[in-house]
């Protein structure tokens, strides 16, 4: 298995789960990203500890063993590694390389809903499942003055612009660079349909345009408004609120999509479907 520096875990690590639910790792197709570029490795822990390794419809046989304390050996014909826990859920599989800041990952083919035969594909599946990222224009400058020895491009183009500061705290600027929003979160997203996405100690809520937090911060994430609807997570399922922060469609999916033209796509389980703002099947 060929490994790689992962700057990725950290940032989606709130999501994770023990490596002992072993019910989420067995029998499931996990694709190793990093060998994509050339050809498709799939792994197949089986519950009885064999491990299938597919190699473009090859299959070579190993063993896996599950040896507690967030540990994973896995045996191939390269030889028996020892993996660390790094991140776990029914997406994503990351194991640390024992003794080494380097990470084998792996993504569960089966909860994708096609062919994980790109990188681009598997970059689209992280960032829509995970990395709900700062905008690009957002801007890093301190309360006095740019950090030393680095290079920055301002570019104020909306009315109210998250930035960092110089103690990685978020606030917001407008288009003349007036501070409006005080540097008070941990994360912040831009504003759409008068709301923005904030977070503090991994809690997120949303803001108005005042700064006012008219929708406190208490979900595990919070997706952007659209169509007056936006998706949050809670107790590791997600449902949809209004704007005064009304639960209008319960917390039962396992992933959702924002709305578009009045439908959005949701997951319970392996089962896909659509719902509309009523949250009734389509």
């Amino acid at each position: 298995m060929k490994t790689y520096i992962s700057d990725i875990i950290p940032r989606i690590q709130k999501f994770s789960q023990k490596l002992d639910n072993l019910t989420l790792l067995t029998n499931q197709h996990w694709v190793v990203i990093d060998e994509l570029r050339n050809s498709k490795f799939v792994y197949i822990f089986r519950s009885n500890n064999e491990l299938l390794i597919s190699q473009n419809g090859k299959v070579e046989k190993g063993k896996w063993e599950y040896l507690g304390t967030n540990s994973l050996l896995i045996e191939s014909k390269d030889g028996c590694y020892l993996f660390r826990h790094g991140f776990f859920d029914a997406n994503i599989l990351a194991l640390k390389v024992d003794g080494k800041d380097e990470f084998a990952f792996l993504v569960n083919e089966n909860n994708y809903g096609g062919d994980l035969n790109s990188i681009e594909k598997v970059l689209d599946f992280l960032e829509r499942k995970y990395l709900k990222l700062i905008p690009q224009n957002q801007i890093r400058i301190s309360s006095n003055d740019f950090f030393e020895n680095e290079s920055f491009v301002l570019k104020l183009d909306k009315d109210l612009n998250p930035v960092k500061n110089n103690d990685k705290k978020f606030g917001y600027l407008d288009r003349e660079g007036n501070l409006i929003i005080p540097y008070k979160y941990e994360g912040a997203y831009d504003f759409f349909e008068g709301l923005a996405s904030v977070y503090i100690n991994d809690c997120y809520g949303y803001i108005d345009e005042k700064g006012n937090e008219v929708i406190p911060l208490q979900y595990e994430y919070g997706e952007s408004f659209c169509q007056g609807l936006a998706f949050v997570r809670k107790n590791r399922k997600f449902g949809f609120i209004d704007k005064r922060g009304k639960i209008i469609i319960p917390f039962v999916y396992d992933d959702v999509h924002s709305f578009e033209n009045e439908k959005a796509k949701v997951k319970i389980g392996n089962r896909q479907f659509y719902i509309d703002k009523n949250g009734k099947e389509i």
